[in-house]
């Protein structure tokens, strides 16, 4: 861990943040750290893609997908002080693990090839009957295992560059869908189905900004990958960050849209109104 700049303030999320988080499902903490992190990891990123930055020829794949980073700039983008604010204004302070790495990349070419992983879903977070079957993995109404969803932008990423697709709102119709199958949870593949059709009514944000940005989502939030028009690679990491103490019962800004999504009851068409 390192601390940032004097030129870079230490803040925490403001007030006005933390409440669009309990409402829309997300906020896109800015700088959250350095540029010259991001390209230090993009470096390490394109060596392992077996592609050449400066030969579109060799972009052959839509998506390629890299392994967990643990080396060092990839530690420090994960735990900067500003990083470190926002996750206590929204977890709360001593109730999030510090991230050893930066999870997996999906790296994203531009293609006309369909990527074939685009489908709207909810991130699982702990294990089902087969820790090494990930499509068995599991989500319950207290986010076991999960206290975000992070995606870290190491590349600028407009709206042609395959930003990923985030249904606002679509965390609060979450809770009623999981809340009867109780600490058990509902596996990957019947939650996506379920959530999926409850939030087709949520407006749908794109994940856009500037390498170093941050968008802290609830783990409850719909989203998807989409095809790459554009004209540069997309990195981007998609870390979880764990949490160290239950989620529900510590009175934080997630646990709180959990609450508001039981108390709203099941959602879509007849159910509640879409955000915004």
């Amino acid at each position: 861990m390192t601390s940032e700049t004097p030129e870079t303030p230490v803040t925490s999320l403001a007030a006005s943040e933390v409440a669009s988080f309990v409402e829309n499902g997300f906020v896109r903490v800015d700088e959250a750290f350095p540029r010259e992190l991001a390209a230090e990891c993009r470096d390490v990123l394109w060596r392992d893609t077996g592609c050449d930055p400066d030969d579109p020829s060799t972009w052959t794949h839509s998506v390629v997908r890299l392994g967990d980073y643990a080396q060092e700039p990839f530690r420090r983008a994960a735990n900067t002080p500003r990083l470190h604010a926002a996750f206590d204004a929204l977890v709360g302070a001593g109730r999030w693990e510090p991230r050893g790495s930066l999870g997996t990349f999906p790296v994203r070419f531009p293609s006309e090839e369909a990527p074939g992983d685009d489908g709207w879903h909810i991130d699982a977070s702990f294990p089902g009957d087969d820790p090494a079957d990930f499509m068995s993995y599991r989500v319950n109404v207290a986010s076991r295992g999960r206290a975000l969803l992070m995606l870290f932008l190491l590349s600028d990423v407009g709206e042609d560059e395959a930003p990923t697709r985030i249904r606002v709102g679509s965390h609060l119709d979450v809770p009623p869908i999981l809340e009867p199958a109780g600490d058990a949870g509902l596996g990957f593949m019947e939650l996506a189905g379920r959530a999926v059709q409850a939030t087709e009514h949520r407006p749908v944000a794109l994940a856009t900004g500037r390498a170093g940005d941050v968008y802290l989502c609830h783990p409850f939030l719909v989203h998807a990958a989409q095809p790459h028009r554009g004209g540069r690679p997309r990195f981007m990491a998609q870390p979880p960050l764990a949490p160290a103490a239950p989620v529900r019962g510590g009175g934080s800004p997630v646990e709180a849209a959990i609450r508001r999504g039981l108390e709203a009851g099941p959602a879509g068409p007849g159910g509640a109104a879409p955000v915004g």
